[in-house]
């Protein structure tokens, strides 16, 4: 990357609530010289458009007012991973446009201790014992639980937090597959590694199927009835990628019938807004059901996630700074 040019001292706008709140960490960070301004969601939208005209960089989730010109921007850091909502139309020419990972670790230990859950079940043993005690049984001889040693999974996409999935998985001696868009040759630690072509023969192979996949045409709904049809009648299906992946009322009505084992769901079909903050989740019962571990999109936060982001952010800023590559460009600016 060449040397940009900048008029004096160059300009960091935090905008939104994922940039500004985190104003102070950012800049006890960075190791390069920034005029930092701040705009907090809800703010004045008048007051957005003056700062972000004279931006060299923007940290911003979606901002959601009008844009006016800004010549001067460079770089439009998000800071997580999801930029599906911004279009390459709508940020400014030449300006690139950067994600955030750092979330496939904490992502990875989510869908491990969901499988150990749901072999296990220690939260259940646990509330039974405050109530029963020993419930007159010899140590060893009441309900046994299961392992995760010897048995399947499989990983659906095959990025960042796959790889970490994996990673874990094998270390438990699991068996471990996975599909992606792109073939290649089978990578450590798989033990076996095809195309979405070959996505029936994971399902019908797996006793656990992890969904990592974005939302995009081409993955929604891709799990629908047939799809779920393809997996074992005690197959346990996760979901920490995009909840529309999976088509709700055929996820719904496979729990009910139990077609499938189960499912641990992290990601959702609804999901509040400032305007709307009691929006339920889903359009069916599912907390109805006791075959479904369910959680509010926490599966990527952590503290030590969040600050493995801030450093991210702030040393891909200081890489602007100083001419140097941009990490995890997505796209440039054509507006």
């Amino acid at each position: 990357m060449t040397q940009p040019h900048f008029n004096g001292q160059p300009t960091l706008f935090l905008a939104g609530d994922m940039g500004a709140r985190h104003e102070i960490e950012i800049r006890n960070q960075l190791t390069t010289d920034w005029r930092i301004l701040t705009w907090n969601d809800g703010g004045d939208p008048a007051q957005f458009a003056e700062k972000v005209v004279e931006a060299d960089a923007i940290i911003a989730g979606n901002i959601r007012c009008d844009w006016p010109q800004a010549p001067n921007l460079k770089m439009y850091q998000v800071p997580f991973t999801g930029v599906e909502w911004l279009r390459p139309e709508k940020v400014p020419k030449g300006c690139l446009v950067c994600n955030t990972y750092e979330h496939e670790i904490t992502m990875a230990e989510y869908v491990i201790a969901g499988l150990l859950e749901w072999e296990i079940g220690m939260r259940a043993s646990d509330l039974k014992f405050r109530e029963k005690g020993w419930n007159r049984l010899l140590p060893g001889t009441g309900v046994s639980h299961g392992e995760l040693y010897g048995k399947t999974v499989g990983i659906v996409g095959y990025g960042h937090i796959g790889w970490e999935v994996a990673a874990r998985a094998k270390a438990f001696g699991m068996r471990v597959t996975a599909v992606s868009r792109t073939a290649r040759e089978t990578p450590a630690p798989l033990d076996w590694f095809g195309t979405l072509d070959e996505l029936d023969r994971l399902l019908g192979e797996s006793d656990y199927v992890v969904l990592t996949l974005p939302l995009a045409p081409e993955t929604r709904g891709m799990f629908d009835t047939e799809r779920l049809g393809k997996m074992k009648l005690t197959g346990v299906i996760i979901n920490v990628g995009r909840g529309m992946v999976i088509h709700e009322e055929s996820l719904y009505q496979a729990l009910v019938d139990r077609r499938i084992g189960g499912a641990i769901i992290d990601v959702w079909y609804g999901y509040p807004t400032v305007g709307d903050l009691d929006r339920v989740p889903w359009n069916f019962p599912f907390d109805q059901l006791d075959n479904i571990i369910m959680t509010p999109h926490s599966s990527a936060t952590s503290d030590a996630m969040r600050d493995r982001r801030l450093s991210f952010v702030a040393r891909n800023v200081d890489h602007l700074a100083r001419g140097e590559a941009l990490e995890n460009v997505c796209f440039e600016g054509e507006g």
